[in-house]
């Protein structure tokens, strides 16, 4: 039947786009861009660096060339690697993402405030304010 030739052809096409995006993110594995926009498009932005999870740990496979697993950024802005803190917490952080929360050029965000605009800090000082 012609249905079932179609069908065959089709999946047999699917599943060579699916083997050349994971041949694509094989070839990232050993050297990740560090710019979001240098990642792959595509059928190749679906797959899992370093394979299905679960195969092997952070530090054994692909995914350590991305970094340490054991770094922390803390609120206070300092940054530790397994519970030590490094002497330069910049190296460990990257550009802002366009638009997002730190980016300093992105417009306001709806639903959130600047603390410090209004003086910097707390309104309510624990009184009730009824009289």
């Amino acid at each position: 039947m012609a249905g079932d030739d179609d069908a065959a052809t089709k999946a047999q096409a699917a599943e060579e786009e699916q083997d050349e995006a994971k041949q694509e993110m094989e070839k990232l594995e050993e050297d990740p861009p560090e710019k979001l926009e240098d990642w792959p498009d595509g059928k190749a932005k679906y797959e899992t660096m370093g394979g299905p999870e679960g195969t092997h740990t952070y530090e054994e496979g692909p995914e350590k060339n991305l970094g340490p697993s054991g770094v922390r950024h803390h609120e206070d802005g300092s940054v530790s690697i397994d519970g030590e803190k490094v002497d330069n917490p910049d190296e460990y952080k990257g550009d802002p993402i366009p638009g997002g929360p730190t980016d300093p050029n992105s417009a306001e965000v709806a639903g959130e405030k600047d603390e410090n605009a209004d003086g910097g800090g707390e309104d309510d000082d624990g009184g009730d304010d009824d009289g």
